[in-house]
């Protein structure tokens, strides 16, 4: 049987590239060969946590089935966000906290999903119904995870099972989570080194909504304000990405972690969907959300709400 890759979405967070170690090392104590890799490299936020927690960064790969023919996904299940050629594999296991779309198999699949802030949440309490210690290291990794995915408990995807999970993690890994998760998300808002090209590719995903795609990508940031100057040349950017990736829709969601709100700068055919997606009226493209932190409960639900009407 071929060894099976584990990987995360495509402009991997800290969930994705973690959770790929997390499920790999479960895998393995199951019995199942398997090795986290990567479809592209850590953010700094990720890297922060690699580095406080001395684990090397996933081995990056460009496509799967020159290498396996069976796969393992974790924080993700949409093909579009996946490997290029996921399609020519057989995919045997998804740990995911999203929604479920344009996804199908072949064969039956060990598929588990549910309602929590971090799909490392999940993979925890797999980890415990197996009964299957979990290393300081990778305890660590996961409790980043889930901060990351919950800006520290700030987001409404966050769960009462996250925080406990969370809290059992940071004394396996012995750390104190609220510091060592201020520092980690401070570290992700870094921008300044980054050009802009690789600002809209920090967290990004592409979306079907209706017959259109409409690409979402995600900042962090503690000032706003430090993202919108550069606001003339990402609109041009924004454009471009539009024509060469086929996006009908691109928007930016900039979000202060210190704060809870964020700011979306929107581009494309359906500004209007966007409008009345979260009951506002762009302002030079843009319009201020308070308490919206979350793409995943405050963006891509409202906004595939307003593409059905």
């Amino acid at each position: 049987m071929d060894k099976l890759l584990v990987f995360g979405h495509q402009n991997p967070d800290t969930d994705a590239i973690t959770s790929a170690i997390s499920f790999a090392y479960y895998l393995n104590q199951i019995g199942v060969e398997a090795e986290a890799v990567a479809l592209e490299g850590p953010s700094e936020e990720t890297a922060y946590a690699l580095a406080h927690f001395n684990t090397e960064a996933p081995r990056v790969i460009q496509t799967v089935s020159n290498e396996t023919t069976a796969v393992a996904l974790v924080d993700h299940n949409e093909f579009q966000q996946s490997a290029s050629d996921i399609k020519n594999v057989e995919v045997r296991y998804v740990v995911d906290h999203h929604r479920i779309t344009n996804f199908e198999t072949a064969n039956p699949l060990y598929y588990r999903a549910e309602p929590v802030g971090c799909t490392n949440t999940i993979i925890y309490k797999m980890f415990k119904e197996k009964g299957i210690e979990v290393p300081a290291e990778i305890a660590g990794l996961m409790l980043s995870a889930i901060i990351s995915d919950t800006l520290l408990f700030k987001s409404p995807t966050s769960t009462e099972e996250d925080k406990q999970v969370a809290k059992e993690l940071a004394e396996i890994a012995d750390v104190d989570a609220e510091a060592y998760g201020l520092e980690m998300l401070k570290a992700g808002t870094n921008l300044g080194s980054k050009s802009n090209d690789e600002l809209l590719d920090l967290d990004a995903k592409t979306f079907p909504m209706g017959d259109q795609n409409v690409r979402v990508a995600q900042v962090n940031t503690v000032d706003i304000q430090d993202v919108l100057k550069r606001q003339d040349d990402l609109t041009k950017l924004m454009e471009a990405r539009n024509v060469a990736g086929g996006y009908d829709l691109f928007i930016l969601i900039i979000t202060n972690i210190i704060d809870s709100d964020s700011t979306i700068l929107v581009i494309g055919n359906g500004a209007e969907k966007a409008e009345a997606a979260f009951n506002v009226k762009l302002a030079d493209q843009t319009a201020f959300l308070p308490g919206v932190v979350s793409r995943k409960k405050q963006v891509v639900p409202q906004l595939t709400e307003a593409y059905k009407k």
